[in-house]
This record gives structure tokens, sequence and C-alpha cells, in this order.
């Protein structure tokens, strides 16, 4: 654990509030370790703060427009309260720096994606000077995009780590390359050295995170890619599970997909992103494969590893879509019948090729065909979890159930969710639960009475 960068005189109260992706959640989170670990509070009620962080998204408009909504309600409570410290962080803070303190006069600090880790020598500058200001950090600087910084509290049953940061891909309608940088790899033994103090915590699964981890080990020292980082992680951890997120098509090789039944401990379950179904489409969003190529690809996963689970992202009404092209969409959906899917409709981001392309399709039109696939992918998700009633399925129990009093609740393998009548002391433990009701966003179950995978009952039964 850091040692404390300043002296509190009493406990200061930290509200944090996150929007967008897992990549924010994390970052979130390493914020709260390094606050908490100088004395900060962590409050759940943001009118009882003396700082509020708020950690930014700007992948989607809509996103970035809830940022801005946000901190304009905040003004209130700075009026109420002067000595208020109000942080914004993240890609809406990288995207826009000056800009985003000069629109909201309350705001009192702008720290980007590359400089999230120096929040509490920021935040102590703040307090000490007084003087607002925007940070976004050295590109350059790979280690400290990385620093850790030790755990100040329990993380739970699961958690996630960082892997790498950014992306080359630059895609035509994505926003990450700006305000995340080039792709950065993290050394293997630090991953390792975090993946072990969880454990030692009580994470029995982690979920490794990147812009494209498919592309990790690219510009490190040491010869390694992200088959080798998996295989490594299996061979030298004690961890029960292992997921990761996200992939890129165009690098998903064979030797990854021989992962998911060579090393036990990941789980059957890919996000794959395929965005449209059109080849037309694909090419003008730079996505450098064609449906072709996703097709075999999904085929060649499913004969190595017929039990596993595929989510996808899709974006409906990217400029020049036409109504052939988003029927491809729609047969490529019936064709792969994924499991889930992220699906939105195309907006305009700064920085971004198609932010210039000027065929763009009306609001309206986006919104029907965003309507129509999101209907039927229902229906498919639906019928995917019919299928699974009746059978036995291995349960990593991660806590009480937000659906009802008095069960648990865990994922399978594939990443849906049970809930299931058992003891408390089943948290942290795989057991294995029979499938007995299917519903759109869940499964039920009955735990089967027995032995854990973990070689003993624990004392459950």
């Amino acid at each position: 654990m850091s040692e404390p960068l300043f002296e509190l005189c009493s406990p200061r109260r930290l509200y944090v509030r996150t929007f967008g992706c897992q990549m924010n959640e994390y970052d979130s989170l390493q914020v709260l370790r390094q606050l908490t670990a100088q004395g900060y509070e962590v409050v759940e009620d943001m009118e009882l703060a003396d700082v509020i962080f708020l950690n930014t998204c700007s992948v989607r408009a809509k996103a970035e427009q809830k940022v801005h909504s946000f901190l304009g309600s905040l003004r209130r409570l700075k009026q109420a309260n002067p000595d208020l410290k109000i942080i914004a962080g993240g890609c809406v803070a990288q995207q826009l720096g000056q800009k985003l303190l000069n629109r909201f006069d309350h705001l009192d600090m702008v720290i980007g994606t590359r400089a999230v880790n120096s929040v509490g020598k920021l935040l102590k500058q703040l307090i000490d000077k007084g003087s607002r200001g925007v940070f976004l950090g050295d590109e350059g600087n790979i280690d400290s995009c990385f620093d850790f910084g030790g755990l100040s509290s329990s993380p739970g049953v699961t958690a996630s780590v960082t892997i790498m940061q950014g992306c080359n891909n630059h895609c035509a309608y994505c926003i990450v390359p700006s305000v995340r940088g080039a792709e950065r790899s993290r050394r293997p033994e630090d991953i390792l050295e975090e993946i072990r103090l969880l454990e030692r915590a009580g994470v029995r699964e982690v979920l490794l995170l990147g812009q494209n981890v498919n592309s990790y080990g690219r510009g490190l020292e040491e010869e390694i890619n992200f088959s080798g980082l998996l295989r490594r992680i299996a061979s030298q951890t004690g961890l029960a599970r292992i997921r990761f997120t996200t992939s890129h098509p165009k690098d998903l090789t064979e030797d990854l997909m021989d992962c998911f039944t060579q090393l036990g401990q990941l789980c059957k379950f890919l996000h794959l992103p395929v965005q449209a179904g059109a080849n037309g489409v694909l090419a003008r969003m730079k996505r450098r494969y064609t449906r072709e190529a996703y097709l075999e690809k999904v085929a060649l996963l499913r004969r190595i590893c017929p039990d596993i689970a595929l989510s996808s992202d899709v974006i409906v009404g990217f400029p020049g879509e036409t109504e052939e092209d988003f029927t491809k969409t729609m047969e490529l959906i019936e064709e792969v019948r994924f499991d889930n899917i992220f699906s939105f409709c195309y907006s305009d981001r700064p920085n971004t090729r198609a932010s210039g392309f000027e065929d763009k399709v009306e609001a309206h039109i986006s919104a029907r065909r965003l309507a129509q696939l999101q209907g039927r992918q229902a229906e498919i998700s639906f019928a995917k979890n019919l299928l699974e009633v009746g059978k036995t399925r291995e349960v990593l129990v991660e806590g009480a159930s937000k659906a009802s009093n008095g069960q648990m609740s865990g994922r399978t393998s594939q990443n849906r969710i049970v809930n299931f009548e058992a003891p408390q002391s089943s948290t942290g433990k795989i057991v294995e639960v029979k499938i007995l009701e299917a519903y759109a966003h869940s499964l039920r179950g009955e735990l089967i009475r027995g032995k854990t995978r973990d070689g003993d009952d624990g004392g459950l039964f």
C-alpha cells in the first residue's frame, strides 16, 4: 500500500461516479484505492461529499451528453459548499481538456486518461494551492498508466485487471485512439503481481481488460502474445476463472481459440464485436475483415469449443448504410445466433473519419433499425437461455442475488447469471447448479448438494 501523501485533520468524504465501460470502472477503482489509502472515506450520497470524482465516457454521443448533464447538476452543490472539490476524469476530460473547465466554472480539475494514477498528488495540489487546472498526462509514460497502487479494501469474488490500454486500429467511427492513445501493453510480471495480490484478498475470477486484448504484447521487451499471457496466468496463479474483453475479429487467432479448450480456468465466453453484417459498411468502418472472414472464424471457434457463448457489438445507421446493408446485418445475427449483443445507433464523434462522411442516415431510420435488431436479438437470447433448462452448470457464486431475497447469484462459464437457494457460505465457491427456469436475462436453478469443484463442500451442506 502506498504511503499517504499528506495527513488529513479529519477524514474527507469521497464520492465517485463512473460513466461508460469496464475500463472506466477499473480506472475509478484505482482512484478509490489511491484516495482511501490517504484517509478518504467513500460515501454513496454525493450531498455529503468533500470531493466528487466523475469518470467520464465519450465513446458515444449519448454517454457524453449524460456527463455534461451531470456536471451541470453539480453547480448547486458547489454553491452550497464552496470548499467542495469537483474533478472530471476519463475520456471526455481527455478529449475536451480546458474546454471542459471553461464551460463549467464550478469544476476544479480535469484529469485525462493518462493521468488518472496521479489523482492523489493532483488533489493535494488543488487543496494546498486552491487553483483550478487541467492535467492530461504523458502518453509516453507507460509505467504510470499501469501503477496498481495496492488494495485498500476487499475486492470481492471477481475483479478486473487492465493488461493494455489504447488502440492502433483507428476504426472510422471510434474516438478511443484520440482519448486513450496508442496501444501500450503492461509487463506480464506486473499483471501477475496484481493478480496474486487480488487472489490473497479472496478473488477467484479475474477479467482481463484492454481495448483490443488480442494485440497484447506489442512493444514489450519480452516476446509474448495474448495467448502466451493467458497460459502464464493459468499456470502461475491459483485463479479459478479467467475472462477477457474485448477482442478484435481480425486478430482472433486459432492459437487463442485453442486456449478455450486447453486452459481449464478460461471461461467459455467470448465478446467478439462484428459491428455490421455488410462488407461495404465494414470497409467504410475500416474494420479490416469481411463478413465471410468473421463467419469463418466463428465457425472454427465453435468447432474447437462447441460449448462457447458469444456476444457482440453492432452499430446501426452507420453513414451510407442502406436497407440492403441492414438486412445483411440481420441475416448475420440469424446465422451466428449470438447469446447477447450490445447495439447502438451511430453517432458522430470528434476527430473520427466517419464524422466527416456526408451520407448520414436519418435518426428515425436508425431508431427503427435498432428497435428491429434489438427485438429479434431479445428473442434469440431468450431461446438460448431456454436451451439451458435441464442442464447442470458450474456456477461461481458471487454473492446474494439482487433478484430475490434469500437467494444467491453467480455466473456460468458462459457468463449467464443464475439465481438459486444456497447458504451465504457458498460465496466464492464453484458449485454445480441444475437449471430449472429461463428468463430474458437470467436463469433460475437448484443447487446440487455434494462436493464443490474446490474439492470439498466447505461446510456448505
